[in-house]
């Protein structure tokens, strides 16, 4: 086994040192096969991942099950080729491509290293392979997420809460291999590397997964409902005195558990229809997230960001819920409070945009999930020349939408009253693809798996008008379709 620590570096200083330990990553002698893939009728995307839930870094980037351009694909993953972790500050890589896994730890950032690796990986492309497939996102390449506590690596911020969780700060992984479905057209397809065998469905449809799970304790809030509306006041406050404009807050839910969290995974899903859905099973933690909102993505030069804020519940009844939506479309504050963090992420995606690019072509409109509606808006811009997509994306997180503005001083305020430390609450699924594809999430509606106990969490934009008593009840309906299904599984034990 390799193993090394340097001091922070740069990008091409990190390419020659994974090259000299690991000797070498190189994917360029490699060539890029697609085909289609034979599934049995009635075969779905998720029966076919429950074959491969339970490996080490097994993942399921899962939209939903729409028909819906904007949410077509869904993408599964397994058996990388090389992982790329962050904890404390160190950055692990392991190359798992042999019998032995090398091992690198450098000091240098997550993201610079995921730079330096995906560079070697973009080589092998063969673009008239790329070609024939041209509407497949992702292909193969990096994927992971990017913990809302890696904003520390990226700014300077009070260290108040403790770290107390085992899932790292960032978690990502080349595939050399995947397989795409495309729910408009209903077809699989698997993408691989020329040294990656041939896909056999029937081994995976014949691997059960545990279909165990239940809750063993109910969940507890990190708050009491006084402790909230108290925080909520030391918001005002800070709004009152001007350091914010707006506070993202939140609570954090947990309990204990038994089973598998992939089966936890699946029940969920059915209850939410979410086009930002994922899974990722990792040695010390599982990650489930049945989020409707779109962070950052950049396809053929063109950035888009779609933030979410403004909530309102569904209602069975459908005249209640039609009025819902009108109220919440309506609402001076809501279209005031997204069109702040509007400006915040026209402000963020410039710094990597080409001059005069940035638009906004859809403002406050509204998206409909099956506990609550959104106000969404749209921005778009172009990606400057010399910018990374990675870049982009570290320049812009955590998202605006959920840390507030401004957003280094709303942070300083979300790591002073929240009791306990977000983790991957607020952060973000990504992938970067071999064609240069960036697609990523922001990660709410999620849960974090560990050490058999369960984290969920829910918030809300706090501004100068928010009544708190309000805001408490819609953190409670952001996971109206979560916690008490999760609870229906205590009940059933």
């Amino acid at each position: 086994m390799v193993h090394s620590e340097t001091d922070s570096l740069d990008v091409v200083t990190v390419i020659l040192l994974i090259e000299t330990m690991i000797n070498p990553i190189h994917f360029t002698s490699s060539k890029l096969l697609i085909s289609s893939l034979e599934v049995p009728d009635g075969i779905t995307v998720r029966e076919l991942f429950d074959g491969l839930a339970a490996k080490p870094w097994a993942q399921l980037l899962d939209s939903g099950g729409s028909k819906a351009s904007k949410s077509r694909f869904d993408i599964i993953l397994w058996q990388p080729a090389v992982t790329l972790s962050c904890k404390d500050g160190i950055t692990t890589i392991e190359d798992r491509r042999r019998d032995e896994t090398n091992t690198v730890t450098i000091g240098a950032g997550a993201i610079t290293a995921a730079i330096a690796l995906s560079s070697d990986f973009e080589a092998s492309v063969d673009d008239s392979v790329l070609r024939a497939f041209g509407e497949l996102p992702f292909v193969l390449g990096l994927a992971g997420f990017i913990s809302y506590d890696y904003g520390r690596y990226l700014e300077v911020l009070p260290d108040i809460n403790a770290n107390e969780y085992r899932c790292p700060d960032f978690a990502a992984a080349l595939y050399d291999r995947a397989i795409i479905y495309d729910n408009q057209r209903d077809q699989f397809y698997f993408c691989r590397l020329d040294y990656v065998e041939t896909m056999d469905v029937s081994l995976l449809l014949s691997t059960g997964s545990d279909s165990t799970f239940a809750l063993t304790s109910h969940w507890q809030s990190n708050l009491s409902k006084p402790d909230y509306l108290a925080a909520l006041n030391n918001i005002h406050d800070y709004l009152v005195a001007g350091d914010c404009y707006q506070v993202n807050f939140a609570q954090r839910f947990s309990a204990k558990y038994i089973g598998s969290t992939w089966e936890a995974y699946k029940r969920l899903t059915k209850a939410n229809k979410a086009p930002f859905s994922a899974y990722i099973n990792l040695p010390d933690c599982s990650i489930i997230s049945v989020s409707p909102e779109r962070f950052i993505q950049c396809k053929d030069g063109i950035i888009e960001t779609k933030p979410i804020k403004g909530t309102r519940p569904r209602f069975d009844d459908l005249a209640k819920d039609k009025a819902s939506a009108d109220a919440l479309l309506q609402s001076e504050k809501d279209r005031a409070e997204n069109l702040m963090i509007v400006d915040l992420l026209r402000n963020d995606i410039s710094k990597h945009s080409v001059p005069g690019s940035i638009k906004v072509p859809d403002l406050f409109t509204l998206e409909s999930y099956p506990a609550v509606h959104h106000m969404v808006s749209k921005i778009q811009s172009q990606l400057a020349a010399d910018s990374h997509p990675l870049e982009l994306l570290a320049a812009c997180f955590p998202g605006g939408s959920i840390t507030g503005a401004p957003k280094i001083r709303a942070m300083e305020v979300i790591e002073e009253l929240e009791p306990n430390r977000r983790a991957i609450y607020c952060g973000s699924f990504f992938y970067f693809g071999i064609r240069r594809d960036l697609d990523s999430s922001i990660c709410i509606r999620t849960v974090l798996a560990e050490n058999n106990t369960m984290y969920c969490w829910a918030g809300g934009g706090i501004v100068l008008d928010s009544v708190a008593e309000e805001e408490f009840d819609e953190t409670l309906a952001k996971v109206a379709r979560i916690l008490p299904v999760m609870e229906q599984t205590f009940a059933e034990s």
